[in-house]
Formats: C-alpha cells, structure tokens, sequence
C-alpha cells in the first residue's frame, strides 16, 4: 500500500479491475493511464467542501435508483464521512453513523430489533450513503468499508454493524460481507421503498480480514470481497492515521 500525506490510506488498483456499478453510466472520467495503475486516496470528510461533493454523489446515485430521498451537508458528531478519490475526482463515499445517544438511522424503521441488541450490550454502528461510480475498481469500497471497521471497532469499540438495504440488494451483502437477516421487510419513508434490516458482528469482519485481506486475485474460490481488503499489517499504520485526522 503506497502512503500519501493527509490520507487515511492511497493504493494502486489495475484499470482493468472492475466492480458492479451503482451510478446511471460509466464515469466519465480519467483515473489513470490507459497502460498504467489508477491511484486512488482515501480520506475523512472534515471540510464542507468534500461533504457537498460526497452529497452530489449520492443524490446522482439515488435519483437513479428512483429513491425520494435527500441528504445533509451539515456535520453531524456522531457520524463520520470517508471519500475516495482518483484524479481529483470523487468516485466513492460512505457515512458511519455512530450510535452514541440510542439513535440510529435504522431506528425509525427497526427500534424494536435495535433495542434487543442495545440490551444485550452490543454498541451499534450503520454504515449508510453509500455510493461508488460505476467502473470503479473493487477496492475502493473494499477500502471504505476496511477502514470505517477499524474505527468503529478498534478505535470506539463498536460491536456490531447493522444496515437497512433495498430487498434487492439482500444477496449482495450477505455474500460478499457476511451480513445476516436481522429484520423483515418494512417500508421505509426516507426513500419510499421497502427496507430490510442486517446485521453483521465486526469480530466476524475481523476474521475475515486477517484471513483474506490482501489476497485480491489469490484468493481461490473465495468469492466475497474480503481478499480485495487491505492485508491486516497494513492496519495500525492506517488506525494511526485515522486517529490522527479525526483530531
């Protein structure tokens, strides 16, 4: 993994690695050179300029999925924003929303379901707004997701990740993250469509990691997106950095 200043993490990805896309077409956009690697940089959304960008996206993204539904500019202290870029252009996101006062996004939906965790002692994280362009390389949402893990694990001591997705994309993350029903099928106002509720244990994700993280294209019949995650002695130099431009 290559180290830029400023950046939770940098690395190279071959222009030919591709993953399923969640934008209306192609970027259309330079990421690298045609014979050469694309560069991408992973970074915090503290200023208000990356986050607008980071809205942009997803507004572009949910309005093609046909989602009524609308984003905040504003800075939330139990959430965090990551972004990743290639050329000065954004091509993912994700938010991580923390459940430090009892709320989640998630509760509006499924509080009865969250209840029951919270009172077996599980602390609770959601990764939401998501968004990656399409013909983006696997390991830009690899990257997002590896490295809001190791905050809200290893750095706030969260235990669990619980997600509410489209019924249609039920599938998806069961088999490439290890997600597990959590909930049934409730209709969600914030984008007037059905929502179902998953969960996912991050000492699970851990396993993971250390057993295929790093592994990409030796990963065998290994079909998750695990061995697309950074290898697990890439991880305190990336939590130190974390640390550092959360401060």
């Amino acid at each position: 993994m290559l180290v830029e200043e400023d950046c939770i993490a940098t690395f190279e990805a071959p222009p030919a690695l591709r993953t399923l896309g969640i934008s209306e077409r192609r970027a259309d956009i330079a990421h690298g050179t045609a014979c050469g690697a694309q560069v991408f940089h992973v970074r915090l959304a503290t200023a208000s300029e990356p986050r607008k960008a980071a809205s942009l996206l997803l507004r572009k993204m949910y309005a093609w999925r046909g989602y009524a539904f609308e984003v905040s500019d504003d800075h939330d202290a139990n959430q965090i924003t990551l972004f990743a870029e290639t050329g000065g252009t954004l091509v993912g996101t994700m938010s991580l929303c923390l459940d430090r006062a009892g709320q989640l996004p998630a509760d509006e939906n499924f509080g009865d379901k969250l209840d029951a965790l919270r009172r077996q002692g599980r602390r609770l994280a959601e990764p939401a707004r998501l968004a990656i362009d399409k013909g983006v390389t696997k390991r830009v949402f690899a990257a997002l997701i590896h490295i809001s893990y190791l905050y809200a694990h290893k750095l706030q001591g969260f235990t669990d990740y619980v997600i509410e997705v489209n019924p249609r994309h039920v599938a998806f993350y069961k088999r490439m993250l290890g997600f597990a029903d959590f909930g049934g099928e409730r209709p969600c106002a914030r984008v007037d469509a059905p929502a179902v509720l998953l969960r996912l244990p991050l000492d699970y994700m851990g396993a993971q990691i250390r057993r295929w993280g790093g592994t990409m294209e030796q990963h065998g019949a290994e079909r998750s997106f695990y061995p697309y995650f950074f290898p697990s002695w890439d991880e305190p130099g990336i939590t130190a950095r974390l640390l550092a431009g959360c401060r």
